[in-house]
């Protein structure tokens, strides 16, 4: 039993696609983050060009 636990441990296949998958995951945690950061300010500028648009038609369709 210890010469197969002794094996496991230094058995490194897959090794490099656990790599490849936590990397993935670091960049993707990174991306989410930075998404989360820039969201309130596209929102109030999208709202902004929104309402923009909304007043502009108002004023043509009445003028």
């Amino acid at each position: 039993m210890v010469m197969l636990f002794s094996r496991f441990l230094k058995d490194e296949n897959g090794a490099t696609a656990i790599e490849y998958g936590l990397i993935a995951a670091l960049v993707a945690v990174a991306i989410i983050g930075a998404l989360t950061q820039l969201e309130s300010g596209l929102s109030a500028l999208f709202n902004g060009i929104g309402t923009r648009l909304t007043t502009e038609a108002g004023n043509a369709a009445g003028g």
